[in-house]
């Protein structure tokens, strides 16, 4: 049995296929690799925006969060902890470590004091709430 699939231009396959090949075709066993970007959902109700960050395989002490305003900044840092016994030897690592940065703007300040993190099973949660909105001053001509 042939197992067809649709193809979808819109698909981020070929993108993640060719990302990065005219820069690094070709990467030898033990370069350092690029910092790979990591998957972000935003969402966003009248109160607040919800962010989700998957960044699997990193301690949360590894995790840091900025909020400037309407900008938010996350970066992480996972660790290659080689544990080669003796008479081993590795025959393929796949497993990303180095430094990665995500950083984008929302459209609404966001309240710093009252925002909460929490880290769990690889998924960081942002909950931003936003700051109420300053009511604009007309001012008098004299």
């Amino acid at each position: 049995m042939v197992n067809v699939t649709r193809f979808n231009p819109f698909d981020d396959s070929i993108d993640d296929l060719l990302r990065g090949f005219f820069v690094r075709p070709v990467a030898f066993d033990g370069a350092p690799q690029p910092a790979q970007a990591f998957r972000v959902e935003v969402r966003e109700n009248e109160q607040a925006y919800t962010v989700q960050a998957e960044i699997p395989g990193v301690k949360k002490e590894d995790i840091h969060v900025t909020i400037d305003n309407d900008q938010i900044a996350i970066s992480a840092e996972a660790r290659k902890e080689r544990e080669v016994k003796e008479g081993e030897r590795v025959l393929r690592a796949e497993r990303h470590y180095g430094k990665v940065y995500r950083a984008f703007t929302l459209g609404q300040a966001v309240d710093e004091d009252k925002a909460q993190a929490r880290y769990a099973d690889g998924v960081l949660e942002l909950t931003l709430p936003k700051k109420a909105a300053v009511a604009s001053r007309r001012l008098t001509i004299n």
